[in-house]
């Protein structure tokens, strides 16, 4: 009995939606479930004050503006004051998050139809015009949103080290206020978003030329 291929002309089909399936879960659960924190310590100065810790928790969708925290006022050792993390980069994250989903949705449709329906797949001319056209349109949304947010995530960092927080917080001009870093955030899984991010772009773009074989254009040329 012959060695029975999966749908496409080279059986590859399958393969290439499980890598792209796969790939878009890596984008987007790194970025979507990444938290982080980040904090300072301040020393109101003299025998009797003693250090406060500050210790803020951030993450997805890293409405930054939203996330307060208490700064001591060095007034009093039960005074503070609510402040803020500045900035909003929600924008480019829910994009990348978004655009991953719809990845995956989709690629579980077209696991579907190569599975199940390959036959459709291959005599209606209009399922695979179809399928190149949105492979096309995937692969540029995953460049643009991949260099939106690994640009977004360079603005987290800056907005959320230690040294940004210090520098928001009053108390620290203080005479006699020393205030050092504390904690700086760990942002390994949001990198790891940002590689995912282009390795889609790259899978994606790489379908397109498959896809295009399976179109009406190169199959009169097979």
């Amino acid at each position: 009995m012959g060695k029975k291929l999966l749908p496409g002309r080279n059986g590859r089909k399958p393969p290439r939606a499980r890598a792209a399936l796969l790939f878009a879960i890596f984008a987007f659960g790194a970025c979507g479930s990444f938290s982080g924190e980040t904090g300072a310590t301040v020393n109101c100065g003299g025998e009797t004050k003693e250090m406060s810790a500050i210790s803020v928790q951030f993450g997805y969708p890293f409405r930054l503006y939203q996330i307060p925290f208490e700064m001591p006022t060095c007034e009093g050792e039960s005074e503070t004051q609510t402040l803020h993390l500045v900035g909003d980069f929600s924008a480019p994250a829910e994009f990348f998050v978004t655009l991953g989903v719809f990845s995956f949705l989709y690629t579980m449709a077209a696991l579907v139809l190569y599975l199940r329906f390959h036959s459709l797949y291959s005599e209606n001319k209009k399922l695979p015009f179809a399928d190149f056209c949105v492979t096309v349109c995937f692969a540029f949304f995953w460049l643009v949103a991949a260099a939106a947010w690994g640009k977004g995530l360079s603005d987290v960092k800056a907005a959320t080290r230690p040294a940004s927080l210090i520098a928001a917080m009053g108390v620290c001009q203080g005479q006699d206020v020393v205030c050092n870093a504390g904690t700086t955030p760990a942002m390994g899984l949001a990198n790891i978003s940002v590689l995912f991010g282009f390795l889609n772009f790259v899978l994606w773009a790489g379908n397109c030329w498959f896809v295009l074989k399976e179109t009406p254009w190169q199959a009169q040329g097979v």
